[in-house]
């Protein structure tokens, strides 16, 4: 049986965390109650603070699934308190998706908090501590959408409905291309326990490079249209429509100009 022994220290939550906890609750509240001047600006600040916030809970399910698979290392190194600033890649983990998210639009899979692989005995602790993140971001769309499957919309202002539209569209995207057997990624980490020691020896080197790889495909017009009909097909299994996907979006890049449709519509 696996020892977990940290100190409390280490599982404190940090007041970084906390603080972008409480600009998306109060972002929220503005998005909700209209009381911005400039609802984009809202939605745009909502919707950010609950994508680091959900980005900081994906390399914490990585940490803490790892803690419980025997790396004890991961409480001194900072992963346990869901500071953003303790990741090992940083800029991977939280600049560089937030970047994608403004100019594009995507959930960037982020970089994966370092792990003492050697400290972890079995295949399924090693798959298990590569699923986490990504089924984070699976519970986080679930949670985004469950209005919409739940009919529950009634009384939700347009503007938030919009929001949560948007922000389920990110944590799709980002499931799915974390779910991707790319090495590099957590869908190849969770595969490559599983895998011959010549395999795997034979794509570590290509490691660095699978987030490039993905990206280069998505560039090619009918890749990007397979995926994102892929996206689209999973939002309206969970009950959010085109409508409200493209109005989250419409808001979110305020700086742009909200178009009529979504204007009527709000």
């Amino acid at each position: 049986m696996t020892t977990v022994t940290t100190r409390r220290s280490d599982r404190r939550i940090s007041p970084v965390f906390l603080g972008i906890v409480a600009v998306t609750a109060v972002t929220g509240w503005a998005t909700w109650t209209g009381f911005a001047a400039q609802p984009g600006v809202a939605v745009f600040l909502f919707v950010t603070a609950a994508w680091i916030v959900s980005l900081c809970l994906h390399e914490y399910a990585h940490a803490r699934t790892a803690l419980h698979g025997g790396d004890v290392t991961v409480g001194a190194k900072g992963y346990l308190t869901l500071n953003p600033l303790k990741y090992t890649h940083a800029v991977l983990s939280i600049v560089l998706p937030v970047i994608f998210v403004i100019m594009g639009g995507i959930g960037l899979p982020g970089g994966a908090v370092f792990i003492e692989r050697g400290r972890i005995q079995g295949r399924w602790k090693h798959s298990l501590i590569s699923a986490a993140g990504p089924l984070t971001n699976v519970v986080f769309a679930l949670v985004c959408t469950a209005p919409f499957w739940l009919d529950a919309l009634d009384g939700v202002p347009a503007d938030f409905r919009f929001a949560l539209a948007f922000l389920a569209l990110l944590q799709v995207t980002a499931a799915i291309l974390n779910f991707l057997p790319v090495p590099g990624l957590d869908g190849y980490g969770v595969i490559e326990p599983w895998l011959s020691y010549g395999v795997r020896r034979q794509v570590e080197p290509f490691a660095p490079f699978g987030l490039l790889f993905v990206f280069a495909l998505l560039m090619v017009p009918s890749v990007n249209g397979v995926f994102f009909d892929a996206i689209y097909a999973v939002l309206d299994t969970l009950g959010v429509g085109d409508v409200e996907r493209y109005c989250g979006e419409d808001l979110y890049r305020f700086w742009q100009g909200t178009s009529d449709f979504c204007a009527a519509v709000s």
